[in-house]
């Protein structure tokens, strides 16, 4: 059939004869009516114009233009529907002929199926004998696989493998009792496998009471062994980690937290056979398993008081130690003989007990050697189960809580310690004949002032009581890291720094303290003090870089932490007593000052009495205390005691018992200065450069003073420059004073004083103006 398609429509041409404008108009009036458009323009238009004629015309003729089209497309589709209608005509004689063709199909097909129905019927009895026939068989092989299960039953049974009978009778029940087609048969075993039960649960009782007594008595030994295994591989990382210290000094291994291996006697398992299943009894039986290991739980948890705690805790810790791993592993192997619940619930229960007793026991204790190896043994104990599972937080706290008191009477017992070590002391310098003395006193505490090892015997600068202090603080540093050690805080060096800093500012501190205010006599007592104090500085630095060591820092950062010297009072003390006995010393010398002529006519060429007697006292001081002392104690020592020469020359001055002096008694002074800064100069092999003009320097109070009273312009003392850098020591005061005191007849120097119309000296008179503005401004 022939289909017509839309197009765009487009305005005929218009009639021949009209003009251009009509023609136009006409073509844009057909082309919006075959688009579709609005003619109200159009319309508009005409009757605005006054021609609507003109437009009723170009619509007729555009109304006429497409009443040849709507013919055409008619006839079009009248010829389709005449093809079509002989197209049925046509269809009709062929199905006509197909339907005598399907009634003959069907009468053939009926003569056929007949004898196939018949056969179909002879088939469908066959097979309903087949079926029971089948069945028949299946029955009797149901009969014989049920009486092969009950004699099974019986031979485990008889053979005592209760296990094994019990999933027999279990089989029976679930898979054959309900189907067994006899019903004698049915019967009998309906009354004898409750018969059978009852049998294997009396049985299976008693052994399972025989077999709780029994691992109560193993759970002991258990416990001791997997402590014992714990300990032995601490006691390997203990010394791996020894091994690293010495390898590496920037890297540490932390091992607090790991997990021990134990060979586990495979027989406290035992459940995983007859008595984890019950199969029907399995309730009464974990009742009576759950029941009985909470009264032997309870009963563990006894302290006996006719025992010390110190002697029975390792027993006591070890039962409860073995009673959950034997738990652990009845959970795991037991076929749910016991819950995961049941287990945590006994945990905890003991786990508050324990802590219980711990602080009970704790808080009785004042021995800190006591609390450590209980300490210790709690916390292997908690590592130990900790590999089971179990939590030991609880416990670690309870250790953590007792951290203070440990301290403290450890530090009581080191308080004690030293004050023994400090009381056998015979302030002589320490003597060691062979080298593992040397080994056992020196390196082992870092105390040595070389890497060279001396020749033997060995006089070391300091005396018996370093080491023996030394020994005290590194027991105290390497039991406080034993306490904090795998008590479930990993970075604890903060803790034992904080109780190190005591025990050396505090305890070591004070009874250094003590020792020095109380039973050091002499000078050569005090001269060792001051070195074993020197001795100790190294050694306080070895202190705080053991104990970082075995914290397991890096050194880096304890040193970051450190602060001033600990034993600094005791060191001080130890210094001014020394520096006093030697001013005492250099007192009953300078007595000889009294001897200076202080009018003399000429000075003294060879120093004073007293300066000779001082310096020969000072040289020999030198070359006894360089021996021991450090250089920079025998600065310190040196500069105190040549300052306090210098304010005693200076007071001698200052003093009543000088009413006057003559210049050349001060030039004479002059040589004496000049003498012990001669003896400071012979000093600077011993020191540095700096540390040699800070002896000198020390005298700088009588240099100054000298330098003034003999100076051609003593009135530039007034000139704050001058003052500053050449005077700074001095004070205005005193040199009033002594300026005052200065009287020579020679006019040499100063002039004749007390001269009546002689001409005065102009240094003289620069001194008296410059007594005169001193005592204005005073």
């Amino acid at each position: 059939m022939q289909s017509t398609r839309s197009r765009r429509k487009v305005a005929p041409a218009a009639a021949d004869g009209g003009d251009s404008g009509d023609k136009l108009e006409q073509l844009l009036l057909s082309s919006a009516v075959c688009n579709g458009e609005d003619l109200g323009p159009f319309v508009r238009k005409a009757f605005a114009s006054g021609r609507p004629e003109t437009l009723l015309h170009h619509l007729r003729h555009f109304s006429r233009s497409k009443e040849s089209e709507i013919e055409e497309v008619c006839k079009a589709h009248y010829q389709d529907f005449i093809l079509a209608v002989d197209d049925l005509r046509s269809l009709l004689s062929d199905v006509d002929s197909l339907k005598s063709s399907l009634s003959d199909s069907n009468s053939r097909l009926q003569s056929v199926a007949g004898p196939l129905l018949s056969s179909l019927d002879s088939l469908v009895e066959a097979q309903n004998v087949s079926k029971n026939v089948d069945f028949a068989l299946h029955s009797v092989k149901s009969c014989i696989k049920l009486m092969e299960l009950c004699s099974r039953a019986n031979h485990h049974l008889s053979n005592g493998s209760f296990y094994m009978a019990l999933k027999c009778l279990d089989s029976i029940e679930n898979e054959f009792l309900d189907k067994t087609p006899s019903s004698t048969l049915k019967k009998m075993l309906e009354r004898k496998i409750p018969e059978m039960r009852s049998h294997i649960e009396r049985k299976i009782s008693k052994e399972f009471g025989d077999w709780l007594v029994e691992i109560r008595v193993v759970s002991r030994n258990l416990g001791q062994l997997a402590i014992g295994q714990a300990s032995a591989s601490r006691q390997r990382e203990e010394d791996l980690r020894i091994k690293q210290r010495q390898a590496e000094e920037q890297s540490r291994l932390s091992l607090r937290d790991c997990v021990y291996a134990l060979e586990e006697d495979e027989d406290e398992g035992g459940l995983g056979g007859d008595e984890n299943d019950g199969y029907g009894l399995e309730d009464r039986f974990k009742q009576y398993y759950v029941e009985n290991r909470k009264l032997q739980l309870t009963s563990d948890f006894q302290v006996s008081s006719m025992t010390p705690f110190l002697e029975s805790h390792q027993t006591f810790f070890a039962q409860i130690a073995g009673f959950f791993i034997v738990e652990d592993r009845v959970l795991r192997t037991g076929g749910g003989l016991i819950s995961k619940m049941e287990v945590e619930n006994l945990w905890e229960t003991a786990v508050s007990k324990m802590c219980s007793v711990l602080e009970d026991q704790f808080s009785r204790m004042q021995t800190a050697n006591h609390l450590l190896l209980i300490k210790d043994y709690v916390s292997l104990l908690g590592v130990t189960l900790r590999r089971y599972g179990y939590p030991v937080d609880a416990l670690l706290d309870v250790l953590s809580k007792h951290r203070d008191k440990y301290h403290e009477l450890l530090l009581s017992d080191c308080r004690k310690q030293i004050a023994e070590a400090l009381a056998a002391d015979k302030f002589e310098q320490m003597l060691m004949k062979k080298e593992y003395e040397y080994s056992m006193n020196v390196l082992s505490f870092q105390i040595q002032t070389s890497d060279i090892i001396p020749a033997f015997p060995y006089v070391a600068p300091f005396s018996s009581t370093v080491p023996d202090c030394c020994r005290i603080v590194r027991s105290f540093i390497e039991d406080s890291v034993s306490f904090m050690s795998y008590g479930g805080q990993l970075n604890f060096y903060d803790v034992v720094k904080k109780y190190l800093d005591r025990l050396l500012s505090e305890a070591l501190d004070g009874a250094l303290l003590k020792l020095i205010s109380s039973s050091v006599h002499g000078v050569s007592q005090a001269m060792q003090v001051a070195a074993n104090m020197a001795v100790l500085e190294r050694a306080c630095d070895f202190f705080f870089r053991h104990a970082a060591q075995l914290s397991g820092i890096p050194l880096r950062m304890a040193e970051r932490g450190r602060r001033q010297f600990p034993l600094n009072k005791a060191r001080d003390a130890a210094e001014e007593m020394l520096s006093g006995m030697l001013k005492t010393k250099v007192d009953g010398f300078m007595t000889l000052i009294e001897n200076v002529n202080w009018m003399a006519d000429e000075p003294s060429q060879g120093g004073n009495e007293y300066v000779n007697e001082v310096i020969i006292y000072l040289e020999t001081l030198v070359s006894t205390a360089q021996q021991i002392l450090p250089p920079q104690v025998l600065k310190r020592v040196l500069q105190d005691v040549l300052s306090h020469i210098s304010e005693k020359i200076v007071g001698a001055l200052l003093g009543d018992s000088v009413k006057r002096f003559s210049v050349n008694a001060i030039m004479g002074i002059d040589i004496d200065i000049r003498l012990l800064e001669s003896f400071a100069d012979n000093l600077a092999p011993l020191f540095s450069e700096g540390d040699a003009n800070q002896l000198k320097n020390a005298l700088a109070e009588s240099r100054q003073l000298i330098n003034l009273l003999l100076s051609n312009h003593p009135e530039n003392f007034l000139n704050p420059v001058i003052r500053e850098r050449s005077y700074n020591a001095l004070d205005y005061r005193k040199v009033v004073t002594i300026s005052e005191k200065l009287r020579d007849p020679s006019d040499r120097l100063f002039g004749t004083f007390g001269t009546r119309g002689a001409k005065q000296n102009p240094k003289k008179k620069s001194l008296d103006a410059l007594i005169k503005r001193l005592k204005d401004v005073s």
